[in-house]
């Protein structure tokens, strides 16, 4: 099944989004550099028994942008305000990457929207004080040549195993990452440079959560971001393989989630 693309406006910003199927609400938040159609696949199975709600984030695919820093709480209102629209009360959230820091600053604006949450390959901490001067470089680097920043961070988001292994799938997450605005790539980086550290939703939050982590991911070290679950009730599953694990593994992806969903 292959969703309508529909848009409304935000503050005056068009912002597209898809909205099938029918049951209780599904939002899918895509990570930085991607957009909705990352989840065309897991719409095809979840729309059977879910409502399931994807929509490019600011600066994202169709979406435009606000301004030059798009903040994660930016980002949590845009989705609240689609939420709003849709008449949609509560909603099981699951956030790729970036997507995952836009869940949690949606669960700490708005607790009441959220039935459970999924942080697949995210981490709730904020950025330390390498991974900020980090996004400094690569703000640097994007304004001097981003088709050739795209193309490096979309390789290194992969375990090396999987670079060989999904080759054509890598050439067409570039090109979708291309229609990325240089706009929406500078304020996603300063934004989630500024994001707040939510670990203390890992251990408080009164929905379930689950994290999900790749062992080899080259963006978030497995051994130093699972330690934030430990005594929590947060759950904790992992696979082999990287930053991608829609990609890398996507038959133990969908176990992993059709397991969590049964249990919210």
């Amino acid at each position: 099944m292959t969703p309508t693309t529909s848009s409304f406006f935000y503050k005056n910003t068009s912002i597209s989004y898809t909205d099938s199927g029918k049951g209780s609400a599904l939002v899918l938040l895509h990570g930085f550099l991607e957009n909705q159609g990352m989840w065309a696949d897991l719409i095809t199975v979840y729309t059977r028994k879910y409502r399931v709600i994807t929509l490019d984030l600011l600066g994202h695919g169709n979406s435009g942008c606000l301004g030059y820093v798009h903040s994660m709480e930016d980002q949590a209102d845009l989705v609240h305000e689609l939420l709003a629209q849709l008449r949609i009360r509560k909603a099981i959230v699951v956030g790729h990457s970036m997507g995952g820091y836009v869940a949690l600053a949606l669960a700490e604006a708005y607790p009441e929207c959220i039935k459970g949450m999924v942080l697949l390959n995210s981490t709730a901490r904020a950025d330390s004080v390498e991974r900020k001067l980090n996004r400094n470089r690569a703000v640097k680097a994007v304004k001097k040549d981003h088709q050739l920043f795209i193309n490096l961070s979309i390789a290194n988001l992969f375990s090396e195993t999987n670079r060989e292994r999904l080759v054509s799938a890598i050439e067409r997450i570039k090109k979708e990452a291309l229609k990325t605005p240089l706009q929406g790539i500078i304020a996603a980086l300063e934004g989630m440079k500024i994001r707040k550290d939510r670990e203390v939703l890992l251990h408080f939050s009164p929905f379930p959560m689950l994290l999900i982590l790749g062992t080899q991911d080259p963006v978030l070290p497995f051994e130093t971001t699972k330690d934030q679950v430990e005594l929590s009730q947060t759950q904790l599953v992992h696979f082999e393989g990287g930053h991608m694990s829609h990609l890398e593994n996507p038959a133990e992806l969908a176990a992993a989630l059709a397991a969590f969903f049964k249990t919210v």
